[in-house]
């Protein structure tokens, strides 16, 4: 059943003429009677009769009609949405992110996605890295947002570097120095985070490397449970600026200077199946507001 055939019933049916609705969708007259032909056999019953005053809908015709209006109305409706998806007007952008990327980055990011697409639906999945890549693989979410994990399907647009830094609690002795080494931080108690994410892997490496024996660590499995630790005086730690910028504003943690370390950074990406296409307007808007750059008007 095409289209033309439904939109030829359509036009025929409004005036009850078959040159009258021929010229109102530009085609010939034998052209829409064989459209209404067409439907007719494949629906396997007469849809008009002809009568002094026209074409008349038949008990089937009658029948049909209200049906073929809904699903004209709904592709036009399709239509549309896809314009408006095209547009970044509205639609909805599925997005999947790791649990730091969820909850210090994309609060802020989504603001403003929101308010210039208040019409568009996000939504948003969480998991770590690994689970972010194989959401993109499984074609379950069309951006991930996690660190740089390598694989030949996913293509890799880095937009933001987070930073390891020394926190500690406002009255610690290191609070009140231009700087501490890492064989300083050696000595104190190290408050760890997730061992299963990359950030506690850089930590690692980073006092390996030095050659610095930890005197004692503490795990935990959330950021926010180690800046709640480190608030309390029971430790020092290394986290992600972006998390602990609001503490560090009101002064509930100190940010201390590690003098003799290589900075501990790691790039943060967004996720893309390779075979996705070209980028829609949603993906486009939302890829723009990551790199800084204000959608186009």
């Amino acid at each position: 059943m095409l289209l033309v055939h439904i939109e030829g019933f359509l036009e025929v049916a409004r005036f009850g003429s078959v040159s009258r609705a021929a010229e109102a969708l530009y085609v010939t007259q034998p052209t829409l009677t064989a459209r209404l032909h067409a439907l007719e056999r494949e629906l396997g019953e007469r849809l008009f009769v002809r009568g002094r005053q026209g074409m008349r809908l038949t008990d089937a015709g009658r029948a049909f009609l209200p049906y073929a209006e809904r699903a004209v109305r709904a592709l036009r409706d399709g239509r549309r949405a896809i314009d408006e998806v095209g547009t970044a007007a509205a639609g909805q952008l599925l997005l999947a992110a790791a649990p730091a990327v969820s909850t210090y980055i994309l609060p802020s990011v989504l603001e403003r996605f929101v308010a210039d697409h208040p019409r568009v639906e996000v939504v948003v999945r969480t998991g770590h890295s690994e689970d972010v890549l194989q959401m993109v693989l499984r074609d379950e979410v069309q951006v991930g947002l996690g660190r740089a994990l390598q694989h030949p399907e996913v293509a890799l647009q880095p937009f933001h570097e987070e930073e390891l830094v020394l926190v500690v609690a406002p009255d610690h002795p290191f609070a009140r120095t231009d700087g501490v080494t890492i064989a300083e931080v050696g000595t104190e108690q190290l408050i760890l985070f997730d061992r299963t994410s990359s950030y506690y892997e850089i930590t690692q490496v980073a006092f390996l490397a030095a050659g610095v024996t930890l005197r004692g660590l503490m795990e935990l499995d959330n950021i926010e449970a180690a800046k709640k630790m480190v608030e309390r005086g029971l430790g020092v730690s290394l986290l992600p600026r972006t998390a602990v910028a609001r503490e560090a504003e009101v002064g509930a943690l100190c940010l201390v200077e590690l003098r003799d370390a290589a900075p501990m950074r790691r790039q943060i990406v967004a996720m893309r199946r390779r075979d996705a296409g070209e980028p829609s307007g949603l993906v486009t808007a939302f890829f723009e507001l990551l790199r800084g750059i204000p959608p186009e008007s």
